[in-house]
């Protein structure tokens, strides 16, 4: 097998919960060797949030915690004891990149802000996740991707008219926006040091990416001076558009009509003609202006028919439509999923044969895989201190009672 592309790259990795955590993961299901630095007594709040295997709560059960931190090592460390904060020193210094996502001053307070770190490991790669940057009126801020949702206008923009605003149910920036910018910000700082041999400070915003999403919002305004509302399911543009029942409980379809040939597609593949012998309904403003009474029309029609049929038969037609899945349609029944060879199976130590999902990408000639499930906590520092720092059995043993690993 050809190596995996972050081979022989190291991550000392102080950062928990969502956005951190998934950008150091993509480091490590790429060959990194990714060093997650824990305490039991400051636990990752990600291991005591549910789904827990077995509905059995745990510190070493989450699945949340599970799938943000595959391929990873774990080590304990007493962060608040001297020596502990010399074993990251250590660590920092035969790493390539050290990362945090902690409020701006935290690692200061260990000695491990990069102005510390820079002095015994010049070239070293330092990536700081921040909510809002190191500096600023607001820089000092605590915050989450609920916050960030927030502040940055997505949670204003999600749900329906005449609702509240709902945000969009998981922490959208912490999965999407914010590791895969974070991660592309390292890739790029590691070329740079392989041409120049020099490291860099990553001063990362969790709030800049996440705008970066709402460019027609913030087009529209800077060109118009419209602020955008929340539409629910409706688009501009599009009549219709929106999710629609099916049969069975719970059973949804979403379908997009973009242009009128869509709709006459639409209308023969249901076997109701007179639709697009409808004058009022043969441009897309006619069916914007009566999109309330045909949205109650497509879903009796819709309500009659398997969402899987249903889906297959418009997309046939050229209509966009998508059943509207659940969990265990996608693990259990999703044939595109299964082809790609999408989830995996892992043994746990703890719980056991656990799923995950793999890279969302595959490379012609580098076999991309989870090199491990996620680690226990703690589970990895005896061979990290010896294999790393080269340090005896009894001084690992020694730390352990002086209360430095723990």
């Amino acid at each position: 097998m050809a190596r995996l592309p972050l081979e022989g790259v190291r991550v000392t990795d102080f950062s928990w919960i969502g956005a951190g955590s998934y950008t150091t993961k993509l480091l490590a299901d790429f060959g990194a060797d990714v060093i997650k630095i824990e305490s039991s007594t400051r636990l990752d709040s990600l291991r005591s949030t549910a789904p827990f295997k077995d509905r059995v709560p745990g510190v070493n059960r989450s699945g949340y915690f599970a799938d943000r931190n595959t391929s990873k090592r774990s080590v304990t460390v007493n962060m608040k004891h001297p020596r502990g904060q010399e074993l990251a020193r250590a660590l920092i210094a035969r790493s390539d990149v050290v990362a945090n996502n902690f409020t701006p001053g935290t690692m200061e307070k260990f000695g491990l802000g990069y102005e510390d770190v820079r002095r015994f490991k010049p070239d070293i790669i330092y990536l700081a996740m921040s909510m809002q940057g190191a500096r600023g009126p607001d820089s000092e801020f605590v915050g989450f991707g609920l916050t960030i949702g927030a502040l940055t206008g997505l949670q204003y923009l999600s749900g329906s008219p005449e609702r509240i605003p709902a945000g969009t149910g998981t922490n959208y920036p912490d999965h999407v926006p914010n590791p895969c910018h974070a991660g592309f910000a390292v890739l790029a700082a590691l070329h740079h040091r392989r041409r120049t041999g020099r490291g860099q400070y990553i001063d990362f915003a969790q709030t800049e990416p996440t705008i970066a999403l709402l460019g027609p919002a913030i087009v529209d305004y800077t060109a118009n001076g419209r602020i955008e509302e929340r539409s629910g399911n409706d688009h501009p543009r599009a009549a219709p558009h929106g999710v629609y029942p099916c049969l069975g409980e719970d059973r949804w379809i979403a379908i997009c009509v973009m242009h009128d040939g869509q709709w006459r597609r639409l209308a023969e593949a249901l076997g109701r003609p007179e639709w697009s012998a409808a004058a009022d309904w043969s441009t897309g403003e006619g069916r914007r202006a009566d999109r309330r009474r045909l949205d109650r029309l497509l879903a009796a029609e819709t309500a009659k028919r398997d969402p899987y049929e249903l889906m297959l038969l418009l997309q046939r037609h050229g209509v966009p439509a998508g059943v509207v899945q659940n969990a265990a349609d996608l693990v259990a029944r999703d044939p595109q999923l299964t082809h790609r060879g999408h989830w995996l199976r892992l043994e746990h130590p703890e719980m056991g044969e656990s799923i995950y999902n793999a890279p969302p990408f595959r490379f012609s000639r580098t076999q991309v895989a989870l090199s491990r499930p996620a680690p226990l906590l703690g589970q990895h520092t005896a061979e990290v201190l010896g294999g790393l720092l080269g340090m005896p059995c009894e001084e690992v043993a020694a730390l352990a009672a002086e209360g430095v690993l723990v």
